[in-house]
């Protein structure tokens, strides 16, 4: 089929390269033209603009967006909104907020344009092992671009989730709980790097992944990881978060669920920001003062 492509990050372009080797025609926008290019040497269509994208493309027009969510796909949609016609559809396909995206389904519906929200996951890999997708959208929407999720997508790697929303609400449980299996795997290591006994990590991550209960392509990665830099002394403790967690235990708190897990692991996301936490010198000084115990004085 014929797609217009919306973002060539680091998931974007490897989205666009697949999309290729499955025989679809391309049309490529990106914000820094250098990508545009490059996407074009692969063998994309390159434009220079939304509306030179649109241009290119024939009725009915496929747009999928993979940027970041926020403003920039408020834009874009926006935009689009005046450039498409009755029977265009726009694919989202970014971390967008849910109650965005059915927001955004029903202004393009007020024009006849649809709207689906694709929950990707697969990362840097998608483009070697396929994309896991979680859509959102009107059947007829979603029946248009599955030519197009049959090539980005593995063997049921694809699945009509439910109506506008339903793709980007799945995605950002999924992240949330990928947020408590990160978590819990990074404690575990920290307490097998401070016990009394000299564990080779990258040995130990790689039986676990024969047949133990914990294993998982986390602890694949991980391995890869530690094989790369045993202490990771590359790396920093800084830990950002792109929203899903967040969204995801606002979620939980509206349907009155309980999500320690989830809320702990935003939260030790949280405290790796801080080079040194004030809350931590009020802990200390309230022992200090109530009972007299040792403090550490800055030099």
């Amino acid at each position: 089929m014929e797609l217009g492509f919306v973002g060539l990050g680091k998931m974007g372009m490897n989205m666009v390269t697949r999309l290729m080797q499955g025989g679809h025609r391309i049309v490529v926008y990106n914000r820094e033209a250098e990508a545009i290019d490059e996407a074009a040497r692969r063998g994309a269509v390159a434009s220079r603009s939304l509306k030179d994208l649109v241009s290119k493309l024939s009725a009915p027009r496929v747009v999928w967006l993979m940027i970041p969510s926020g403003d920039p796909v408020e834009k874009s949609i926006q935009e689009l909104s005046q450039l498409l016609t009755k029977g265009d559809l726009v694919v989202d396909g970014g971390n967008s907020n849910f109650h965005d995206s059915q927001r955004r389904a029903v202004l393009l519906k007020e024009r006849g344009i649809g709207f689906c929200d694709a929950g990707t996951s697969g990362g840097i890999w998608g483009l070697k092992n396929g994309y896991c997708l979680m859509v959102g959208g009107e059947p007829g929407d979603y029946k248009l671009i599955e030519p197009a999720l049959a090539t980005l997508a593995p063997k049921d790697g694809c699945l009509h989730a439910g109506p506008p929303g339903a793709g980007h609400f799945a995605k950002m449980v999924h992240n949330g709980i990928e947020y408590g299996l990160m978590q819990a795997y990074a404690e575990g290591f920290e307490i097998l790097k401070t016990s009394p006994y000299q564990y080779d990590l990258q040995k130990l991550t790689h039986l676990w992944n024969q047949g133990s209960v914990v294993r998982s392509w986390l602890l694949e990665l991980a391995e890869r990881m530690f094989e790369d830099d045993p202490k990771l002394e590359s790396l920093k403790g800084f830990v950002p978060d792109s929203g899903e967690g967040r969204w995801t235990i606002q979620a939980a708190i509206d349907q009155d669920v309980p999500a320690p897990i989830i809320t702990l692991s935003l939260l030790a996301r949280l405290s790796s920001r801080q080079p040194e936490s004030f809350s931590a010198k009020v802990l200390a000084g309230l022992r200090n003062q109530f009972g007299g115990h040792a403090v550490q004085k800055k030099n």
